[in-house]
């Protein structure tokens, strides 16, 4: 059985947003921009908060931007 790991959306979500970049998706979330390096490289997941903070940075619910266990479109 394989690993399974919190994934996200976050990079093509930054570009769909008016090319969005780290540092102001990191404004908007409260953290720092290497936070949102982590997540993108998914070399880090995120709290609870955290990813509601996100997800409320782009206007949209918590599952279009990080889902859990295999991305089907094969993005990691």
């Amino acid at each position: 059985m394989g690993k399974n790991l919190v994934g996200n959306h976050i990079r093509k979500l930054r570009f769909n947003h008016n090319e969005m970049t780290q540092q102001q998706l990191a404004d908007r979330a409260g953290v720092t921009r290497q936070t949102i390096v982590a997540l993108e490289k998914g070399n880090y997941s995120p709290s609870l908060e955290l990813a509601f903070r996100i997800a409320h940075a782009f206007n949209l619910p918590l599952e279009e931007v990080f889902f859990y266990g295999e991305n089907k479109e094969g993005e990691w």
